[in-house]
């Protein structure tokens, strides 16, 4: 039995697509992405077709794996080690059309901090386990996880159960920069 490419969980998982829409038997190349953001800003883009890569905070650390756009195409992510999409980037243009990065709604704990102090204290407790925390507004977003929940009830912070686009800060730290 042959293994079969995965898909992130937030991509659709069948449909034609363009790139797979042909009446010839054979298949369209796959684009192999080896940046996280190749083409600079300020590029014009808007004669072209978008599609998008939907992906959670997670996925957007996967380095190297096959991957369906919202539209069908299936890419190969084959990025250096350490890499991080961000929401936004552009990943490849085609002929007629071009890939951009976007972030998943995913479960996360959202918590309203009641003063500037709890905030620091719930970013400094959440940073101090190695978690990833994201501003959303007036409030910080987790991930939904056990230990994360464990932490909040112990601090006595009250939070919520909610679907956000969770854009962590510091996705990128590295010690070694």
């Amino acid at each position: 039995m042959g293994a079969t490419p995965h898909t992130p969980p937030s991509a659709p998982r069948s449909g034609p697509g363009p790139d797979r829409a042909s009446s010839s038997p054979e298949m369209a190349p796959v684009p192999v992405i080896t940046h996280p953001h190749p083409y600079p800003d300020g590029v014009d883009l808007s004669h072209l077709e978008r599609d998008a890569l939907v992906l959670t905070a997670e996925e957007r650390r996967w380095g190297r794996r096959r991957v369906i756009t919202r539209a069908g195409r299936t890419l190969a992510l084959a990025l250096p080690t350490g890499s991080v999409l961000t929401p936004g980037d552009v990943l490849y243009v085609g002929p007629g059309w071009y890939v951009v990065a976007e972030a998943a709604r995913e479960p996360v704990l959202a918590v309203t901090p009641r003063s500037r102090a709890e905030a620091i204290r719930i970013a400094f407790e959440v940073g101090n386990r190695h978690f990833t925390l994201a501003i959303d507004g007036e409030r910080l977003l987790v991930p939904d996880d056990p230990a994360m929940d464990q932490l909040l009830a112990r601090l006595g912070v009250a939070f919520e159960r909610v679907e956000a686009v969770f854009d962590p800060i510091g996705m990128g730290h590295r010690h070694d920069r």
